[in-house]
């Protein structure tokens, strides 16, 4: 084969195999330790109006990820070792959103921790990045702060992206949660959640 011609070929061939790789998957980095002066989420909040539109928002994600009616969250949680990948039409990073309309939070000098309707306990750790897993779904996790607020990034195995942010206002009466999903550059789920201080 000519020069030229071999040329050509190994042009295409790498020209064929970028437009294959498609969009860049993201990145996880770890996000700060330090706990910012005065801000402290320790104690028992309520949601305001738990039955709003976040959690009708919430809910259709997770069945659209699921490819339908179907729950993916419980199918996860309930069948730990069926094929994670049956039925599935959306990012399976949906089984890391926890939910609940009461949070009990305690915070201590190296983690979070954050109890949903007192039924599950979610640990985050100042700084952490590691991997986590509900039955065969697994995903990449960092935690911290940033700005006066913590967040949370998950990253699922097939690139569906979970940001979760808690922050403070109105005097530290108000937690204010924010949740966003990312797949494929679309974003599927963004709501903000609300909760009053009990105590």
């Amino acid at each position: 084969m000519p020069k030229r011609a071999y040329l050509l070929v190994i042009l295409a061939v790498s020209q064929f195999l970028a437009g294959c790789a498609g969009t860049p998957q993201p990145q996880l980095t770890p996000i700060g330790e330090v706990i910012p002066a005065d801000v402290s989420f320790a104690g028992r909040w309520q949601q305001q109006d738990p039955g709003n539109e976040a959690a009708t928002k919430i809910r259709n994600a997770e069945q659209s990820a699921a490819g339908g009616l179907d729950d993916v969250v419980a199918a996860a949680r309930r069948d730990r070792g069926s094929d994670s990948g049956r039925g599935k039409k959306g990012p399976s990073v949906h089984v890391f959103l926890e939910t609940g309309s009461r949070l009990k939070i305690t915070q201590n000098a190296y983690g979070l921790f954050i109890s949903f309707d007192r039924s599950v306990v979610e640990e985050y750790r100042y700084g952490e990045h590691r991997m986590i897993s509900v039955g065969p779904i697994g995903a990449e996790r960092v935690s911290g702060w940033r700005d006066g607020h913590y967040e949370i990034q998950t990253l699922g195995e097939e690139g569906g992206f979970l940001t979760e942010t808690y922050a403070l206002e109105q005097d530290g009466q108000v937690l204010v949660r924010t949740i966003m999903i990312k797949h494929k550059e679309e974003q599927t789920l963004s709501v903000r959640q609300l909760f009053d201080r009990l105590e």
